[in-house]
């Protein structure tokens, strides 16, 4: 049996007449870049995220990008994020011309340990991006009392926790702005490229909707340097088609990593990811942790289970970070958990047959 680490084909069979009548919508209209089905999504995910508004850009890293800008962040900033992330979340940060400051993981969550976030702040810090790594928010509430305690903004990274809550509010509408990145793969994806910024402070909001289009307002006036970050007409049409079918999504991809969790949990030597009393899972990816990784993923492979690692460096190890002057063991928690995670198939069409065959071969490479 092959089990597939995703399987797009299996999402979108259900849903291809109506995904078909959109995309010839855009086109009979040869609307392309913005204009109103980026309105009507923009529109829709706010309402879906629990904010006022949404902006629409062309991936989660400009999303990243943007919302630091809008915050007016900059030259001999300091934004605190965690080192066990996509390297776009520090890329971002670094492309405002601030500087990255880390702080280590939770292990039992894999998120920005809040315990350790105050000792980081300086006078040059002006922001913080949790991460909602794997599809899992971060403990909001210890984030926000020491971000408002200090008079920082904060941004959320759910470019991986479309749907996922915290104390029953969606990601995307905790902190002051949020980024989502729509990548093929993820919960709600795109046929391409595309990302999104939600917030409900609306002169933050304006300032995105200028930076993400060469800072133009009104037409043919740029009264800053902007980016060419629009959103595509395209990829808001099929985004609209598929965020209705999200939550019925999520909720099955929690049904399968409850599968998992039954089948796998008295595996000697496998550590299963944990949902937090606070929130609301939506697996984006089930990561688990054993400590030989690089082995077991070659014999899953050997069975024709394809896997992932995210990540397999952590971001402050990373060359193009070098300059930062972290070495290995200054965020010994991130380290570990990047030695030992293993992304195991996760999609919502997973059948019980292939999950139960997963648990199988797991149990052999684990002997």
């Amino acid at each position: 049996m092959k089990v597939n680490f995703v399987d797009l084909k299996k999402m979108h069979e259900p849903i291809r007449k109506e995904i078909d009548e959109a995309i010839k919508g855009i086109v009979d209209n040869t609307s392309f870049i913005l204009g109103k089905p980026v309105e009507l999504f923009e529109e829709n995910f706010a309402s879906y995220c629990g904010t006022k508004f949404a902006v629409g850009v062309n991936s989660g890293t400009a999303a990243l990008h943007t919302a630091l800008l809008s915050l007016g962040i900059g030259k001999g900033d300091e934004v605190i994020t965690v080192p066990n992330t996509f390297f776009a979340t520090v890329e971002a940060i670094l492309h405002s011309g601030a500087k990255p400051v880390f702080v280590d993981a939770k292990e039992e969550s894999f998120n920005m340990d809040p315990e350790l976030l105050e000792e980081k702040i300086t006078s040059k810090t002006k922001a913080i991006i949790p991460v909602h790594l794997f599809g899992q928010c971060c403990d909001m509430k210890p984030i926000k009392e020491i971000a408002e305690k200090h008079s920082l903004k904060i941004i959320e990274d759910a470019c991986q926790a479309h749907g996922a809550e915290y104390n029953g509010k969606k990601a995307g509408s905790i902190g002051d702005l949020a980024c989502f990145s729509f990548y093929p793969a993820k919960n709600l994806g795109a046929f391409g490229e595309g990302g999104m910024i939600t917030g409900s402070d609306e002169e933050l909001i304006d300032k995105a909707r200028v930076f993400r289009a060469h800072g133009e307002k009104p037409k043919n006036t740029h009264n800053l340097v902007g980016y060419n970050y629009r959103l595509e007409s395209l990829q808001a049409a099929v985004l609209n088609v598929k965020l209705k079918k999200l939550d019925e999504w999520n909720s099955m991809r929690r049904t399968v990593a409850k599968k998992y969790n039954e089948i796998l949990g008295d595996i000697k030597g496998l550590i299963l990811p944990k949902e937090m009393s606070y929130g609301k899972h939506v697996y984006h990816l089930y990561v688990a942790r054993v400590k030989e990784r690089d082995n077991l993923q070659d014999y899953l492979k050997e069975q024709e289970i394809f896997t992932g690692i995210h990540y397999s460096t952590p971001v402050h190890l990373q060359p193009a970070c070098s300059f930062l002057g972290y070495t290995k063991g200054d965020f010994p928690v991130a380290e570990k958990l990047m030695q030992e995670i293993i992304s195991l198939p996760m999609h919502p069409f997973l059948t019980e047959e292939e999950i139960d065959f997963v648990g199988e071969k797991l149990r052999e490479g684990l002997k």
